[in-house]
């Protein structure tokens, strides 16, 4: 783990890590003892309906530190890395020393490197997207944008929606949009960029672990809360675990099957974000999680 008193006191922070590696834990350190505002930049941490479930810093730990971005978007609602920008941007001055955390790489890649100002995706081509197989919205991308569909992770379908749609929605691909990034918001050269590094097997231990403790803290009654709400639920519905709980909920599966397949789902997630990171984080300082 890092020596905290070895970072400068005035740079922004950013901690990315994959699911469960201790990002949470080592930014409320530094807020501690350094000072400044934990803003998340997780996809998920943003719906108000799941707190227990993508392991949002609980009441006691946003009452240590001063917190934003957690929480603060309906569940049924939609939000995207564009959204996202337009939320943090007001927190990066005025004071505050932000530490950004999260295992959203995209998130972070338009936070240091600009984003695109693409329009949003309207509501009917969002349920056309969602209505086609993966191996579709491919084939579609590989002729209508070849640069993207080379070099995207064709294994993660919410980035290969993203694509799809941005190409149905505007006529345009993806990669033009990118081409026309405006500059960056944090450049990461101001930064104290930071990647946990986790090994394979302890973090497949701890995402089991920490999903046990979940459902001890009441996973499933956060579960049940929203269940009403899960048909008309956009991104909520991708908090790995939600489904799984979900069809437990509907008699589709035994909750024993759930916790099973919601362990898998977070352990194949979190070997996509260390890839991600491995690709595209390599001018950023990589530190061995905390194993304590």
């Amino acid at each position: 783990m890092i020596d905290i008193d070895t970072l400068a006191r005035e740079a922004p922070i950013l901690i990315a890590g994959p699911t469960a590696s201790g990002k949470s834990a080592l930014a409320l350190e530094i807020a501690e003892r350094q000072g400044g505002r934990i803003i998340n930049a997780d996809a998920l941490q943003v719906y108000d309906g799941w707190r227990i479930l993508t392991a949002r810093p609980s009441p006691e730990d946003e009452a240590r530190a001063p917190h934003a971005l957690y929480g603060h978007v309906p569940f049924t609602g939609d939000y995207s890395t564009g959204a996202w920008l337009r939320d943090v941007r007001p927190l990066l001055t005025g004071g505050l020393r932000p530490i950004i955390l999260g295992g959203t790489g995209l998130n972070f890649a338009a936070l240091t490197g600009g984003l695109a100002d693409i329009p949003e995706t309207p509501p009917e081509i969002r349920a056309e997207a969602e209505a086609l197989p993966l191996a579709q919205m491919l084939a579609d991308l590989d002729r209508g944008d070849p640069v993207i569909a080379a070099r995207i992770d064709r294994a993660n379908p919410m980035r290969v929606q993203r694509a799809w749609e941005v190409l149905r929605a505007t006529g345009r691909p993806l990669s033009d949009w990118q081409a026309d990034t405006p500059a960056p918001d944090l450049p990461l050269a101001a930064c104290q960029a930071l990647v946990l590094d986790a090994p394979r097997d302890w973090l497949n231990a701890r995402i089991a672990r920490r999903f046990d403790q979940m459902l001890q803290q009441g996973a499933l009654d956060e579960a049940r809360a929203v269940l009403p709400l899960w048909d008309k639920a956009h991104g909520a519905r991708k908090a790995i675990g939600g489904p799984e709980l979900i069809a437990h909920l509907t008699g589709e599966m035994t909750l024993e099957a759930a916790r099973e397949a919601a362990i898998t789902a977070s352990r194949q997630y979190a070997k996509r974000q260390r890839t991600w990171f491995r690709a595209r984080m390599a001018d950023w300082r990589r530190i061995p999680a905390d194993q304590g």
